[in-house]
């Protein structure tokens, strides 16, 4: 497809508005279509096959395509029964013969570690998949077949030696923002691509991360514990907490996850600091009321709340260590939704025993579970919750959702979503 052409047709309109059908990878044209019979004959729909579309083809405005929609609803309405009833990948192999599904590596289905069983039908609309058992049973036949990896919970752990018994892999999607248990540049070495899906994990995780303000400042899983006590006989008046209301927020990391905690906090009343590499517009920052603190150690002083929203990556490996929980207020509390890594866990643990900050509140440790005789694990002033920021079933659908698009936009040599950029 022409240069020319993709500036008519924008990646966005070209993914939502003409391609993609009902949240699926699907052509939008009803069977009885002059132009899809003529596109099926050329195996030229942009998602399911390789070959472009000649530039005269799509030569037709966003204007257009809203036209054709409303005029044709009757049509629109007859192929969302067929594909229903038939299945979108039924009718594109019954269209242009049959042909088979690129083949992607997954770890197992289902089990404490493999991708959820309600996910699978899913995946199976668009891909073969084949378990990291069946791939070691059967390597010389499948080998050639595997296009993708689909990266779940960190699994399958991909090294050397299994990116050279894959040689037409051309993409590693991980499910999830994070992708410090990749090697991003050993897997660039081999030419195949990584992405992510940032996308879909930022309401979940700015969620757990106010979750976790809430229930530290108000001190919910021990007034839980008390409430439920076989020892209580009284509700003491003297056992607070503080409240998050007008108090002082610090978030450090502002993308799109530290972004929708600042859009939450603003809703209650939050005094918004905030800390990112990149300093944010200046109408983004008036929206949710936030103070870009160009030094880090401004904002370690002045917040009842730190918050941690940024990467792993060498430079934020303990960024938070000693001397930064030294500059915090003995009575505030650092909460960290990314990466436990970014914390000095031992640094942490003396703060909290002396009194240098007054609580934690930690979705994330290094490593995960900690060791059970850890001594975090023995401070009623911390929180720790099972790195559960993106563990909801429309997260994780979102996730799986988003991983597809990746996938199929570099199988087919289209803009891609959400790559990740090996620096």
């Amino acid at each position: 497809m022409t240069s020319t052409v993709w500036e008519r047709l924008s990646a966005e309109s070209l993914y939502r508005g003409i391609l993609r059908f009902d949240g699926f990878f699907q052509p939008v044209f009803p069977k009885h279509c002059v132009l899809c019979r003529i596109m099926l004959r050329v195996k030229a729909f942009c998602l399911a096959q390789s070959v472009r579309l000649p530039a005269a083809w799509v030569k037709v405005s966003s204007k257009h395509w809203s036209h054709w929609a409303k005029t044709n609803t009757t049509s629109v309405q007859s192929y969302r029964t067929e594909q229903n009833s038939t299945g979108g990948a039924a009718y594109q192999a019954k269209g242009m013969g049959e042909k088979e599904l690129p083949g992607v590596l997954i770890c197992e289905i289902g089990g404490a570690f493999g991708v959820l069983e309600s996910h699978v039908e899913f995946l199976k609309k668009h891909f073969k998949l084949i378990t990291l058992r069946e791939f070691h049973r059967n390597k010389d036949e499948l080998r050639e077949k595997i296009k993708s990896i689909f990266v779940f919970e960190c699994r399958p752990l991909i090294d050397r030696e299994l990116l050279e018994s894959l040689p037409s892999l051309k993409v590693v999607a991980n499910s999830g923002v994070g992708v410090n248990h990749l090697d991003l540049k050993l897997i660039s070495s081999f030419g195949v691509k990584v992405t992510n899906t940032p996308h879909a994990v930022s309401d979940s995780t700015a969620d757990i991360g106010m979750a976790l303000m809430l229930a530290s400042a108000r001190r919910l899983v021990e007034g839980c514990h008390i409430a439920t006590s076989p020892d209580t006989t009284h509700f003491a008046v003297d056992w607070l907490g503080v409240e998050v209301t007008r108090a002082t927020l610090g978030i450090i990391g502002m993308g799109s996850i530290g972004y929708k905690v600042a859009k939450r906090a603003k809703a209650f009343d939050m005094n918004i600091l905030y800390h990112n590499r990149n300093r944010r517009k200046e109408e983004e920052e008036q929206a949710v009321g936030a103070t870009y603190c160009r030094n880090i150690e401004d904002l370690l002083r002045r917040s009842d709340f730190v918050m941690l929203v940024v990467n792993l990556t060498p430079e934020t490996h303990k960024l938070i260590g000693k001397r930064e929980l030294q500059l915090m207020k003995p009575t505030a509390t650092l909460i960290n939704i990314c990466r436990g890594a970014v914390v000095d866990q031992d640094a942490l643990v003396e703060a909290l025993k002396n009194g240098v900050i007054k609580a934690a509140a930690l979705d994330v440790t290094h490593p995960e579970p900690l060791p059970r005789d850890h001594p975090l694990l023995q401070l009623k002033n911390v929180i720790i919750t099972p790195h559960i920021g993106t563990a909801t079933v429309q997260a994780l659908l979102m996730m799986t959702e988003e991983a597809v698009e990746n996938i199929q936009a570099v199988l087919n040599d289209l803009p891609i979503p959400s790559e990740v950029i090996t620096q």
